[in-house]
Formats: C-alpha cells, structure tokens, sequence
C-alpha cells in the first residue's frame, strides 16, 4: 500500500474512537461539500448514454475554459494510471517532491522513473510529469513555461488537481495546437465529493479517443455525470467557496504560527508546514481524533486541510495550542 493521506482506518486503529468523532484533515478534500440535488432514478436504474456523457463534457469545458478535447474518468487517479499505458515504454521525469502515485503508476507499467527538483530538469523526458498547483507545497508553474517546457519533451501531463480556485495557473486555455500535452482536472476534491469518483483528462483528438477506448463505454456512473453537470454549472456556488476557502487558509496558518509551527505553503484547500517534529505534531492532533498527513521523506513537514464547520474549527484551534 502506498503512502497516502485519508487512511483514517489506520489511524483509528492507532488512537480509537469512533468514526463520527474524528475530522479528517489528512487530504486536500474540502469539508463543505456541494449539496447533492435530487437524482432521477435513470442516474441510479439505467446506463450513462452518450447524450448525457456529452452533456457533461460540455459542463466540464464551461467550467475549465476548454476548446480541446475532454474526456469524463473516475476521478485523476484513473487518468494517472492510464496515461502511462498510451505510449512506448520510455524514460519519464516527475517534478517532485508530488502525489507519490504519478511515479508509481508510471513504474508500474514499466516506465524508467527520474525524480527532478526543478522545470528545468524535466526537459529531454519522453514522457513528463508536472502539478501545478503542487501536492503538498503549493509550487506554482506559469501556464506559458508549462507551453514552452511541452516543446521541449515527448508528453507533458500537468496534474491540475487543486487548480479550481486558480484559474489564473491553468494551461487550458492555451492547449490549442499543442498535441502533447495533457491536463488532469479533478472534481471531488474543490466539490468536496472524492467519493464520486469524478475527474477529467484533456488531451488531443486522437489521444483522447484511445483513453476513451480504454476506459471503456461507461466511464463514469450515471450519479457522477447528473451531479456533476449540476455543480459545474454552479458559479455562484463556487464563487463563495473560492472567497471562503482563501479567508480560512488565512486563518488556518494564523493558528500553525502561534503554534510555533512555520508555514510552507499550500494551496486553498490544503497547508503545509515545518514543525520540530511532524510524528509529535501528528500524535497530539489525532490524540484529539484530527488526522493530518505527514511524509515518510521528512521529519519536519505535516500538511493539513482546512476545517469544515465551526466546531470543526474549534476542535482543530484547541488541539494546536
């Protein structure tokens, strides 16, 4: 099993307590999720058509400013393990530290591995990996260097997981003409709906149809596109939250510097920071059943979502001071 936040299995078999008393601040996740509209039974009794998959594409290029080529996937992750399977086994670079699951699947289907430190060192790769914003210290990338850096390898994949409330770093809207370059967008994590198992991958038109061959003439149930159509259209909803979420990092790294704690950065729905010790720091929140995320590379870093609720709030205000 790979390293991940969101094992609150395992911490709860570490400091018990029942599962409705912990917060799970382990992802990037947000806690105040989009309310769930009434479904029709065709979302849940009958399979997607093709008309109501479009109809979710047209939503997701709406939303992500997309006049290229979209395909609906079970969340990025489906996308991360089915790119690396679209090309000749070659050498691929991963701008890291990142989510350990790119280098992972890329090994797995028997692709050469190189971790690289800077944008730089990804240039020459046949198949490269950048995510921007960056998992878990929030490293930004201009979209026109990510423009020039796909002249300058075989495939760019830019993982835009967390790019929701930064529009102003998405390569979307200059994809146009440029074939090799890949974009994962996700929709559980902004959403607050991981359990959906929604995500989309932007691509060239022969590319896309190959992932869309491979993943099947079902992709995505019925319940992912009728919820996700609806929230995709949503502005007004996303708006407030964009305005929430960038008042509460504020807030949240306001409480790890009174806690002694230094602030690395982050994005709008996770932080991250340097403590004396990140096992201590950990222990003490899931002592109070909060789960965070520390990483087997560092003995200082623990990354924290943000809280949902006010007790929420509370719970976390009391556990780090």
């Amino acid at each position: 099993m790979r390293d991940h936040g969101g094992n609150i299995d395992g911490a709860r078999s570490l400091f018990g307590g029942a599962p409705e008393n912990w917060i799970d601040l382990s992802t990037g996740i947000n806690r105040v999720p989009y309310p769930i509209p009434a479904l029709s039974p065709d979302a849940w009794q009958a399979l997607p058509t093709q008309a109501a998959l479009a109809s979710l594409v047209d939503a997701a290029k709406r939303t992500y400013r997309c006049e290229t080529n979209i395909l609906p996937v079970a969340g990025a992750q489906a996308a991360i393990q089915l790119i690396p399977r679209l090309f000749q086994i070659g050498h691929a670079r991963v701008l890291s530290p990142t989510y350990n699951e790119h280098a992972a699947c890329l090994l797995g289907a028997g692709w050469t591995v190189e971790e690289v430190n800077t944008v730089d060192g990804l240039a020459g790769a046949d198949l490269a990996i950048i995510v921007n914003p960056n998992n878990p210290d929030g490293r930004e990338t201009s979209p026109q260097r990510l423009v020039d850096l796909a002249q300058k390898v075989g495939h760019l994949v830019v993982d835009e997981s967390f790019a929701d409330a930064r529009p102003d770093l998405s390569v979307v809207p200059f994809m146009t003409g440029v074939d090799n370059l890949f974009v994962l967008r996700s929709f559980g994590k902004f959403y607050g709906l991981a359990g959906l198992r929604l995500g989309f991958v932007l691509g060239s038109a022969d590319s896309i149809a190959t992932l869309s061959a491979m993943s099947g003439p079902w992709p995505v149930s019925g319940v992912a596109i009728e919820i996700g159509r609806k929230a995709l259209f949503d502005d007004a909803w996303a708006q407030v939250t964009v305005a929430r979420l960038r008042q509460e990092v504020s807030q949240i790294d306001r409480m790890a510097t009174a806690a002694g704690w230094t602030v690395i950065g982050g994005t709008e729905l996770f932080r991250l920071y340097d403590t004396p010790n990140a096992q201590d720091a950990q222990s003490k929140l899931a002592q109070n059943h909060i789960w965070s995320r520390i990483f087997p590379w560092s003995h200082g870093l623990i990354r924290l979502g943000l809280p949902g609720t006010v007790q929420e709030w509370t719970r976390l205000r009391e556990a780090m001071s």
